[in-house]
């Protein structure tokens, strides 16, 4: 119960920051009419409902789940493609009609905050995720870490822009967000991070991991 009550600690502090990010970074992005720090905001959104997933997974009546832990984790798998529809999408039009962004300090500075916060929340919730053996909050912690890399990203085309006008870095870097949400989102709706090998007969579980048990 202590690890469970510690998970639910963890996705209420990373929801608590979600919506300060998303609300800073959508706000900032339209005023820039920059597609990547709407991107990033969205992320964040999707990043939010992944928490609520994880509050959900872990309610007490379904601590013991497999089924409940089954559907979280499907949820924050599907939660990967959304982003990835929009921001795609809006980065290839950004590039098509050569949509300019401004500068925006405002994202360089959130950019630089969550590098610097997110790998720490995300370490914590793979490590508990790991005692509990739950691929739901191991994927949660994973799109944590991922909001990490995408802040790099972020902050390269937001950089970029700012001191060299180059416009097009902006919806690029969105590209690299489409393609790393893309890739994690496959990985958590599949369960792959949850594959446990039986010692007795040296294979995992179907269910969980798909085609990526041994035959």
């Amino acid at each position: 119960m202590k690890l469970v009550r510690r998970a639910r600690l963890l996705a209420w502090a990373g929801l608590g920051w979600h919506g300060i990010e998303a609300t800073v970074a959508i706000g900032a992005g339209i005023i820039a009419g920059s597609i990547a720090l709407i991107g990033f905001g969205a992320d964040s959104l999707v990043e939010a409902v992944a928490g609520v997933a994880v509050l959900w997974r872990f309610a007490r009546s379904r601590i013991s789940s497999e089924s409940a832990e089954r559907r979280a984790r499907k949820l924050i798998g599907a939660s990967y493609f959304l982003i990835s529809a929009y921001v795609g999408v809006e980065s290839v039009k950004t590039l098509v009609v050569q949509e300019r962004p401004e500068a925006s300090f405002i994202g360089i500075c959130l950019s630089i905050v969550t590098l610097i916060t997110m790998p720490l929340l995300a370490r914590a919730k793979v490590r508990i995720s790991e005692k509990l053996n739950s691929a739901a909050l191991r994927g949660e912690g994973i799109q944590n870490m991922l909001c990490a890399y995408l802040s790099v990203a972020l902050l390269a085309g937001l950089g970029a822009n700012a001191l060299f006008g180059w416009w097009w870095a902006d919806p690029v870097a969105a590209l690299v967000i489409t393609a790393v949400a893309i890739r994690e989102g496959q990985k958590t709706w599949r369960g792959e991070d949850c594959c446990v090998t039986d010692p007795a007969d040296g294979c995992c579980d179907d269910e969980c991991c798909g085609d990526n048990c041994c035959r």
